[in-house]
């Protein structure tokens, strides 16, 4: 399934959504399978742990933040579409920054992360046929279906991808 036919375009979640190409599902999960298709590696070990701005996260709190994101994603993905009808939570994101500690960890190893995290979603998107794929729950105050979670993990990553390259790369040169 495409992005265009998911059933209710979820706000909030709409901005990452729109970020992602309309092609099918798989496709677009795979197409971003690894960060550093988004970003290379090298680039963000030149940033090390620099910060754009005082209470800002470094670029490796941002990918931390995207595997984190994917996990959460995949799980009300995962929720949803075996029917389950709780109403699921939102979740803190600077409480997760905080904790994860992610500056004692090299962009490598996050990387690395993200791709076993990312395959982890691609074999459970297989997993889904259509009718399961539009199945919804409600997460963070609103409905949201299987399809918009998928979509919203490839448009979160290329959000935080663009972050990067806009406020962080400039301060290379």
């Amino acid at each position: 399934m495409t992005k265009s036919e998911i059933p209710v375009m979820p706000k909030f979640f709409d901005r990452y959504i729109n970020l992602a190409d309309n092609t099918f599902i798989l496709s677009a999960l795979e197409q971003s399978a690894s960060f550093e298709s988004l970003v290379p590696a090298e680039t963000l070990e030149a940033l090390g742990d620099f910060r754009y701005a005082p209470g800002k996260w470094t670029v490796k709190d941002i990918v931390q933040h995207v595997i984190d994101n994917e996990r959460i994603m995949a799980y009300r993905a995962l929720r949803f579409s075996r029917n389950d009808q709780t109403v699921l939570p939102g979740y803190e994101e600077e409480l997760f920054g905080e904790f994860a500690k992610a500056t004692r960890r090299t962009i490598s190893d996050l990387y690395d992360e993200y791709a076993v995290v990312r395959k982890s979603s691609i074999m459970l998107f297989k997993s889904f046929d259509d009718e399961m794929l539009l199945r919804s729950g409600i997460c963070f105050q609103q409905t949201i279906s299987v399809l918009a979670l998928g979509f919203v993990l490839v448009g979160h990553a290329t959000h935080h991808a663009n972050i990067i390259k806009e406020r962080y790369l400039p301060l290379l040169v």
